[in-house]
């Protein structure tokens, strides 16, 4: 899992989401809202594609509300098998708080 949690507020603009993934080396930032929310890559590149101003639509327009979340104590091939069902590349890992972010990408590099 990748820590320290890095966090975007919903009232960020679409670029300034981008921006902080390019320069963090992620493809996801948890959205410091409540209920959970993150905004992935996907999500930005999804409403870029729609035409949307990324200067000028926030993040809370584009983020995924409806979060899946992980245990830190689950094993890889659950986390695994969570992304595979739900069809996620991301889940953050919450304890009582946010703890960290997994990535399909942390998963396959733990699993091969």
């Amino acid at each position: 899992m990748s820590t320290p949690l890095e966090t975007i507020s919903k009232d960020a603009t679409v670029r300034e989401a981008a921006r902080k993934m390019r320069q963090e080396d992620i493809s996801a930032l948890v959205v410091t809202t409540s209920p959970r929310a993150i905004v992935s890559s996907t999500d930005v590149l999804d409403a870029v594609a729609d035409g949307a101003d990324a200067n000028e639509l926030l993040v809370s327009d584009t983020m995924t509300t409806e979060v899946e979340t992980a245990a830190p104590d689950l094993y890889m091939e659950e986390v695994a098998a969570m992304m595979t069902n739900y069809g996620i590349n991301h889940l953050p890992v919450v304890d009582d708080d946010y703890v960290g972010m997994i990535s399909s990408t942390d998963v396959t590099a733990q699993l091969t």
